[in-house]
């Protein structure tokens, strides 16, 4: 598999994540969220990720480390919108939800920006 074929993988399962939030959040599902460690965009983050971004060249690297913040705090204004949500906050609710799909946009932005570096790079080859 091709190294920039890991960003499009990831923001895929990243999408998946935030569905599962989003469903549970409607009240359609029971997905309670993990830590930022545990789903499947962390465990990249925190293992074979450095090392893939870095196979791409040090612009990638850069953007890899601009993910970790977002990613924590995504996992945070989800895991709050879900808790406001139960309790009835429904305005405390929605403020994290518009925190959580702001930082979901700058994840998905910036594993597209790490495709398109690879892309360039795999064009050169």
């Amino acid at each position: 598999m091709e190294v920039r074929a890991f960003f499009l993988l990831r923001m895929n399962e990243h999408i998946q994540y935030l569905r599962k939030i989003q469903s549970t959040l409607a009240g359609k599902g029971d997905f309670r969220g993990t830590d930022f460690h545990d789903c499947k965009l962390g465990q990249w983050l925190y293992g074979a990720g450095s090392r893939e971004a870095a196979a791409v060249g040090s612009e990638a690297e850069a953007l890899f480390e601009s993910l970790i913040e977002p990613h924590q705090r995504f996992h945070e204004a989800s895991h709050v919108a879900i808790l406001k949500r139960e309790a009835g906050d429904v305005q405390g609710s929605e403020r994290a939800v518009t925190e959580m799909m702001s930082l979901s946009a700058n994840l998905v932005n910036t594993l597209l920006e790490l495709d398109k570096i690879a892309t360039g790079m795999a064009g050169k080859r």
